[in-house]
């Protein structure tokens, strides 16, 4: 049997969500038994400095005999994600350039002391030096 009809036999039905830089693969696979399994496979591109690029992949196998309580447990916790955080994306927590809010707290004065510090060591005249 060559490749391309392994290949044809092996994967029954596919479906594919691209997601910015992540791509799912959903696809319907034949055991060697004839029965069906699901493949779940992430795919999320780099970009190296020069340049050029890179997939890392990540795959689960999902079998009949587990569907029921694989999707119990997926809403479940789909359900309490958008019940605590609700839909919106906060999309810029995913830009490169991102900088947290603990970030910036550092850089700035914590009390007033602090900022009297500050303020006195940037009012420095140099009439008075």
């Amino acid at each position: 049997m060559s490749d391309y009809e392994m290949m044809d036999k092996e994967e029954i039905y596919s479906k594919v969500l691209r997601a910015g830089r992540r791509t799912y693969f959903f696809d319907v696979r034949a055991t060697k038994a004839g029965d069906y399994y699901l493949t779940v496979t992430e795919s999320k591109k780099f970009t190296n400095d020069d340049g050029s690029f890179h997939y890392k992949k990540h795959k689960i196998y999902l079998y009949k005999e587990d569907f029921t309580e694989f999707k119990e447990i997926l809403s479940e916790m789909t359900d309490y994600i958008i019940n605590e955080k609700g839909q919106e994306v906060i999309s810029e927590r995913h830009q490169k350039d991102f900088k947290r809010e603990d970030d910036f707290v550092a850089q700035e004065a914590k009390t007033p002391e602090d900022t009297k510090n500050i303020d006195s060591f940037t009012d420095i005249s140099f009439d008075d030096i």
